[in-house]
């Protein structure tokens, strides 16, 4: 069964690129229609959580911010079945990124980088990052449990060039690597709730007690690797711009919780900026300290 979702999926993709992007934007506008008026989809947790998020916001204000999000959600859908079926020099093109040279230096020393980033903007289309660099790069995913999507969102990361790395094989392999003298990097979206009986950290994020993942820090001191924040930015529709910013590359210097504080402090203010482009329909703030 798995397999027939994956190929019709896949068929759905060839559909969408008889046509150009900019077509898809003028559907997009009209599901966003649908799913914000009619469905109405996650409504409940986008207005909580946004009124939790920006309390010196207005009500005004913060429906804005939601209308947006849903607006650039519907974009995200079309821009990743699209991203399936293009080619190197359009891969390029729907995201540049700033500062390839910065990751290269550290993957050139040998040195194993893990990239620390959200669920902002289109993190999808972070896997032509292949296109940028001659060495190893992996996509760490948590398992999604529907097999059709879990086929399809493995085949559209490992597009260019990606190795797709599910998060409970990641420190065996990164290891495995870093023994072998095989340097990668490892893009991480750390803003994902743990699990409650995993929590070890709290911190204030968005004007909210928030536990948070721990996994990228502790890989971090134990092989030593370099720690980088990918920060993306939307130009326009279905074009984005990527850059590295240097956290750290002496990991094991750092005392502990400052890798994590600092990357999500990072991610913080890239969300208050331009609050409409993270993925503020996900269920972040389910668990409560104490």
């Amino acid at each position: 069964m798995g397999n027939i979702g994956f190929y019709l999926l896949r068929s759905f993709t060839w559909l969408v690129q008889l046509l150009p992007l900019r077509f898809y934007f003028v559907v997009s506008d009209l599901v966003y229609l649908v799913i914000y008026y009619i469905f109405r989809y996650r409504r409940k947790v986008v207005t909580k959580n946004l009124a939790n998020s920006f309390p010196e916001k207005s009500e005004e204000e913060r429906a804005l911010i939601a209308r947006k999000f849903y607006r650039h959600l519907c974009d995200t859908i079309f821009e990743i079945f699209y991203f399936d079926r293009i080619s190197e020099k359009e891969g390029r093109k729907c995201v540049t990124c700033k500062n390839p040279e910065l990751l290269n230096e550290y993957l050139d020393q040998g040195r194993q980088v893990l990239a620390f980033c959200g669920h902002y903007n289109n993190w999808e289309l972070n896997c032509n990052l292949p296109l940028y660099t001659r060495h190893r790069v992996y996509a760490v995913y948590k398992k999604i449990k529907n097999p059709s999507f879990e086929r399809f969102y493995s085949h559209l990361r490992g597009r260019f060039g990606v190795v797709p790395l599910e998060r409970a094989d990641t420190f065996k392999q990164l290891y495995r690597d870093h023994h072998d003298g095989v340097p990668s990097m490892s893009a991480l979206l750390s803003d994902q709730t743990p699990r409650k009986l995993e929590i070890q950290h709290w911190i204030t994020f968005l004007n909210q007690d928030t536990p948070v993942l721990l996994g990228t820090e502790k890989i971090a001191h134990k092989l030593d690797s370099v720690v980088l924040f990918l920060y993306l930015r939307k130009v326009k529709r279905g074009q984005y711009e990527s850059e590295f910013r240097l956290v750290t590359d002496q990991a094991r210097q750092c005392a502990p919780y400052e890798i994590t504080d600092q990357c999500n402090g990072i991610l913080e203010q890239q969300i208050i900026s331009q609050p409409e482009y993270w993925l503020w329909s996900h269920k972040r703030w389910k668990h409560k300290r104490g």
